[in-house]
């Protein structure tokens, strides 16, 4: 991106460091409960996901850097709020890899209050966190759905005509 500093590639690869670490560590657990058979129409291929994840934390990043940087740089008082919000928000997702996405409510909420405090300082910014809360909305779906199916496999079988369920 033009007019870029060189602290803006260290902002826009930090969001990759925990799904990184988290493969190095857990990639055959991890890459496992994609290959289960019931899976919701709605999931896309893995790879589709990948790329996914690997786009929208290049974006994150980067509005990462747009707020730092129209705040001054540094790492000064006006910036712990926004960027410690921020911190918590990549802490939260990061969690949401080992936790095989149990924590995506906490990472809607917490992106949400990411981009309503970035949007005063850059609108830019904000915006361009929709992107990872429109994704954390379609893999929470994917995740709750996996997670009910794993719990309850026979709950959304078809009865014989006539039965019902307790």
């Amino acid at each position: 991106v033009r007019g870029m500093q060189p602290q803006g590639a260290i902002f826009v690869a930090l969001p990759h460091l925990g799904p990184i670490l988290v493969s190095l560590l857990t990639r055959h657990r991890m890459i496992r409960w994609y290959d289960i058979p019931k899976k919701p129409p709605w999931c896309p291929p893995h790879k589709v996901l990948l790329a996914g994840w690997i786009t929208i934390y290049f974006v994150m990043g980067y509005a990462s850097y747009l707020v730092w940087k129209d705040l001054g740089g540094g790492f000064g008082r006006p910036l712990a709020l926004p960027l410690g919000l921020y911190a918590v928000q990549l802490a939260v997702s990061w969690a949401v890899l080992i936790f095989f996405f149990a924590a995506h409510a906490h990472g809607l909420l917490s992106g949400t209050c990411t981009a309503l405090i970035w949007h005063p300082i850059n609108k830019l910014a904000a915006v361009l966190l929709l992107p990872y809360l429109a994704w954390l909305t379609v893999t929470a779906s994917i995740a709750y759905h996996l997670w009910r199916d794993s719990l309850c496999p026979n709950h959304h079988q078809p009865l014989p005509m006539g039965e019902k369920r307790d």
